[in-house]
């Protein structure tokens, strides 16, 4: 988080602090998707507003359980993206998939909570053969449920079938071209036509079901190799029945291969040749380990996703030692202090995506391409 968006946030505090408590509903944007919480339970209001305390002064213990969630269903990839520590092989845990009890269990602690639940990590979600048993659980909790993926199986039978029965709110589609030289790029072994085909037939199962969930976005990344096709994006996206767009910037991670990586696909990222997230100079609030942490496959426990090798875990979930266990321990306050005091001598800190960008979001931009879509998601909250 940005320091002018965490000084406007305190400053909105208690008008928000209102609204959350005699209205139970809260309207926020997260990366450029917007997100609307109404008749929220007095335990999920509660700990909305005690994690507002976060805004103050990040504590090592915080007063409330996260407001946010990302669960890594699987580590393992199709694809080999050359700033991605899965796709260039610096990942070092071994391959996973998470077991669908761990999520259940968790979920069971942290859902009364959850503002939302993004569930992805270092690895393409649509390869977990029970992803159908994911979305099950997650609708289970009134809570903003995000699927991201690169597409690659997204016409299979069965993750047609999963996303079509259980709709999580957004699904999100990195696609970076709009041709198959241009997107494989960077995504290195992708095909753009199972992405086509499974947007055909996804969109095709909403109307037919009469289901408005779940919005479609496209995610592009701009690069200098696939500028030349941004006039036709939006076109493009619209032909398979995507309802937004988002656009970023290359961001690097926290090793020597993702900042070459970088260079060498983002240079003169835009026609000015200045990036539109370069965040330089721009003051920087962590708050991911007082509010977002991230449940890697095994049952790993870290404060930020960019911790990609568990290098500071707040701990693993075992069968004696539950979730929130974990986030009220001493080590998980370890890692908070390291954090937030010492930032500087952690690699995946130094080279933070979100230091790099000029507002929190990851998304510089977007376009709802159904305006009245939009509208009808609000309304509908």
């Amino acid at each position: 988080m940005k320091t002018r968006e965490r000084f406007r946030g305190i400053g909105r505090a208690p008008l928000i602090a209102l609204r959350i408590m005699t209205q139970g509903r809260y309207d926020f944007v997260y990366d450029r998707m917007a997100i609307s919480q109404r008749r929220m339970s007095w335990a999920k209001r509660t700990n909305l507003a005690r994690s507002g305390l976060n805004f103050f002064y990040r504590r090592i213990q915080p007063w409330s359980m996260p407001l946010h969630m990302q669960f890594e269903l699987g580590n393992q990839c199709n694809l080999r993206c050359p700033v991605c520590p899965t796709g260039n092989r610096e990942l070092d845990r071994p391959p996973q998939m998470m077991d669908l009890s761990l999520f259940r269990d968790t979920m069971a602690e942290v859902g009364p909570y959850l503002l939302t639940a993004s569930l992805w990590g270092w690895g393409e979600s649509l390869l977990h053969p029970q992803l159908a048993g994911f979305l099950r659980e997650a609708q289970k909790y009134k809570i903003t449920v995000l699927l991201s993926t690169n597409g690659q199986n997204l016409d299979q039978d069965e993750v047609i079938d999963a996303i079509a029965e259980y709709p999580p709110t957004y699904l999100i589609v990195a696609i970076d071209g709009i041709t198959d030289e241009t997107n494989s790029r960077f995504r290195i072994g992708a095909r753009l036509a199972p992405v086509i085909a499974g947007m055909r037939r996804l969109v095709e199962r909403k109307k037919r079901m009469h289901r408005s969930l779940p919005i479609l976005q496209m995610r592009f990344i701009e690069m200098k190799h696939n500028r030349h096709e941004l006039p036709q994006v939006e076109a493009f996206a619209a032909s398979l029945g995507f309802e937004m767009i988002a656009f970023r910037t290359l961001c690097i991670i926290a090793s020597d291969l993702g900042i070459s990586a970088h260079g060498r696909l983002a240079e003169g990222t835009t026609e000015s040749g200045k990036d539109p997230c370069d965040g330089e100079g721009v003051g920087h609030v962590c708050m991911h380990p007082f509010w977002f942490p991230t449940l890697f496959a095994d049952g790993t426990v870290v404060g930020c996703d960019q911790d990609f090798n568990a290098q500071k875990p707040m701990g693993r979930i075992s069968a004696g030692l539950k979730f929130r266990d974990l986030w009220t321990g001493a080590e998980a306050a370890a890692v908070r202090r390291v954090i937030r005091d010492e930032s500087e001598t952690l690699a995946f800190c130094r080279n933070c995506p979100e230091k790099q960008r000029n507002r929190t979001d990851a998304s510089y931009r977007a376009i709802w391409l159904d305006c009245d879509r939009k509208r009808d998601f609000m309304m509908e909250g």
